[in-house]
């Protein structure tokens, strides 16, 4: 399967509103985003998982990263609750499963080679920075060489100054309304935007955002 495999492509999704699909195992389905590959896959996806639902034990020879937007995810290593971002490394294992079910964003087989770190970090609980304009202020989760992941929070009324993305950005809008000059997306929103993109994003209410940024240099498209 080939799924918004295009990485030149700048893309805008809603996945609130994309069909919920079937996963190889009852109770959990998704949402898929991009995807290059079957069921062993370079992907990205919002994931569901009914409350009681498990998958089988696996690995990821590639790596993980996901966020929780809903409800507790489980596995052997301990729950993650929402606002949980976690990234296990490749070659890591594990068995995963939720007793009260749970919506996860999940990003499989996307980190650089070379990039083992392994962390599991409470959002909620997380020291926030000034941002590099006023009214932003930045959670980071993740950095290695020149990816970065992170919140990013935008009170009311902030601007952000024309810039480009030498190696792509991607978005996932949590809450509020993100905007740029091509257009308004509100939570619920996922963007890709290739490497050397341009933009100039503001937010007129206030939002927050999940952003990667510096990793689709390197992606396979």
């Amino acid at each position: 399967m080939r799924l918004r495999a295009d990485f030149l492509r700048h893309e805008v999704v809603d996945w609130t509103r994309l069909p919920w699909q079937p996963s190889p195992l009852p109770g959990v389905e998704r949402r898929m985003l991009d995807r290059i590959g079957g069921e062993a896959a370079r992907a990205t996806s919002v994931v569901r998982y009914a409350p009681g639902a498990h998958f089988a034990p696996h690995e990821h020879p590639l790596g993980e990263e996901f966020l929780v937007l809903e409800g507790c995810f489980e596995d052997q290593h301990g729950r993650y609750p929402v606002g949980s971002y976690v990234r296990n490394p490749p070659g890591s294992r594990h068995t995963p499963h939720s007793a009260i079910g749970c919506t996860i964003f999940v990003k499989l087989r996307q980190f650089a080679p070379e990039d083992g770190g392994q962390c599991a970090i409470d959002t909620t609980r997380g020291d926030w920075l000034p941002g590099l304009a006023a009214g932003l202020e930045v959670q980071p989760l993740h950095r290695f060489g020149d990816e970065q992941v992170a919140l990013v929070r935008w009170a009311p009324g902030t601007r952000f100054a024309a810039h480009r993305h030498a190696g792509g950005e991607e978005i996932l809008v949590l809450e509020g309304v993100f905007s740029d000059e091509f257009g308004d997306y509100p939570a619920g929103t996922w963007l890709r935007s290739p490497p050397a993109s341009e933009h100039c994003p503001f937010s007129r209410d206030g939002c927050l955002i999940w952003v990667k940024t510096g990793h689709l240099g390197r992606a396979d498209g």
